[in-house]
């Protein structure tokens, strides 16, 4: 998974983060893997509800059954 960076970051869509408050970017297919997972860590820790955890898994499935994301270089 690349680096992102904090300009790359300010530029994203709101559309492009799965979690509230431009938590969880999903630019591509390897941060949404990783937004999933990472999602998944949270619940088991107990900081996240199962509820919040769904909806990031939503967005990171739509960019992984995309082809390379939604990232523009």
């Amino acid at each position: 998974m690349s680096k992102l960076t904090a300009a790359v970051r300010n530029r994203l869509q709101p559309s492009q983060f799965a979690g509230p408050n431009g938590t969880y970017p999903v630019p591509d297919k390897p941060h949404a893997a990783n937004a999933k997972a990472r999602a998944t860590q949270v619940v088991k820790a107990g900081r996240m509800s199962k509820s919040q955890e769904a909806k990031i898994d939503a967005k990171a499935n739509k960019v992984l059954a995309k082809g390379k994301g939604l990232l523009k270089a």
